[in-house]
């Protein structure tokens, strides 16, 4: 299907090539962001359990833009509350836009008739015995 012979089907290959190393560049760009957010959210979770326990008139210094700004904690837990109730609405479109993103490449690999090589051909694979052992050796000289 993608195979042709000579300079033309070099550079075609290697432009199916770069196409799929970009869908995966993306997929782990969106896990990574995702991962992210769901840390902020166990944060704010922290947070806000911390802040309600303290009285509503002390202040507290919260980070807006990369700047700490001084603020009361009552001022600053309805803030944290909200941001908490819509985290989860932007986690769930991500992981939706994370499996759109997995069926493209999987149309993608069968579209150009990509094989897809992990590690070893099979990582489950006992050791012949007939095959030499693989260890660490640390051998010193006197």
């Amino acid at each position: 299907m993608a195979k042709t012979t000579g300079k033309g089907g070099k550079a075609k290959s290697s432009e199916i090539f770069a196409g799929f190393q970009n869908l995966r560049s993306e997929q782990r760009q969106l896990a990574n962001k995702i991962s992210e957010l769901e840390m902020d959210l166990n944060e704010h979770k922290i947070v806000i359990e911390t802040l309600q326990a303290v009285e509503p008139s002390r202040k507290c210094f919260r980070m807006v833009g990369g700047v700490v700004v001084e603020r009361t904690v009552a001022e600053v837990l309805p803030e944290l509350e909200g941001n908490k109730e819509r985290l989860p609405q932007v986690l769930q479109a991500l992981h939706e836009q994370l499996a759109k993103k997995g069926q493209e490449i999987n149309d993608y690999i069968e579209k150009h008739d990509i094989k897809v090589q992990r590690g070893s051909e099979n990582a489950s694979e006992v050791p012949r015995e007939d095959a030499p052992a693989k260890s660490n050796v640390l051998v010193a000289s006197g």
